[in-house]
């Protein structure tokens, strides 16, 4: 072994990670606690409001993370997106637009906690259009059912929740406009398998259980996505956050299926 190397504490998973499923839990509890947080100061200070251009409103929103919680890593690029630009899925990057008076716009960051990641995105609206609101308010009625459906459905695949979540946005009259639905979440980085990436995303192609074990022995855990979108009136909103964490989330359940 270099001599540069250390190696994981006794009993703990290969790269050093916390074993403890208890531990491992409540830290991603607490990171989202903490984004929640932020989110909501967010709001409070005016950092979304007319006139703002997207790309300034990030650096706003990262500024504030550092004021209030030192933080200074994000494991995916940080969105801030208005106007037609919130159509565009995560991997797109838009022209950086200024938002107008009476905009819909989103936010989606993944802030890193003391080496725990959250991943977590709302919708605010601007002005008082009324499709837009519904749109906004419509996002955590579909995310709601869709914990239900992962709840109900112990041996769920990744694409079979993409499937509903799909089918749920066009119940509710929109369109879903995410390429995926959600993704593994955990201790920085998160697990990712080597070759074969589709199998950490709530997406087509995902044919594996998502309640299982990743290749250290630990309990996946998983971002659940809504991303909905009405391309005619160029709007779209996005809601993200822990899917089998928190309140409705099957908690330590998931990891009892290999």
């Amino acid at each position: 072994m270099d001599g540069s190397a250390r190696a994981a504490p006794p009993g703990s998973p290969r790269g050093g990670g916390i074993e403890d499923e208890a531990v491992r839990a409540a830290r991603l509890l607490d990171a989202q606690a903490k984004a929640e947080e932020l989110f909501a100061a967010i709001q409070a200070r005016g950092l979304i409001a007319a006139g703002v251009r997207e790309i300034s409103a990030s650096n706003a929103i990262r500024d504030l993370a550092a004021d209030m919680f030192g933080v200074d890593r994000y494991w995916h690029k940080r969105i801030v997106r208005a106007g037609p630009n919130t159509l565009q899925p995560y991997k797109e990057n838009p022209p950086d637009r200024a938002i107008a008076a009476d905009d819909i716009v989103f936010c989606d960051f993944g802030p890193i906690f003391e080496a725990w990641e959250a991943d977590f995105g709302r919708t605010y609206v601007l002005g008082d259009d009324p499709d837009k609101l519904r749109l906004r308010d419509t996002l955590p009625v579909v995310f709601e059912a869709g914990r239900r459906f992962f709840d109900s459905s112990p041996e769920i695949t990744g694409e079979q929740l993409f499937a509903h979540m799909v089918g749920l946005a066009q119940a509710a009259g929109w369109t879903f406009g995410g390429t995926i639905a959600g993704h593994l979440v955990g201790q920085f980085p998160h697990e990712k398998i080597k070759g074969a990436e589709i199998f950490s995303y709530i997406a087509p192609g995902n044919d594996r259980p998502m309640r299982r074990l990743d290749r250290n022995g630990q309990v996946c855990h998983w971002i659940l996505e809504v991303h909905l979108t009405d391309p005619p009136q160029q709007i779209g909103g996005f809601f993200e956050e822990l899917l089998d964490l928190g309140p409705g989330g099957d908690q330590l359940g998931s990891g009892q299926v290999s």
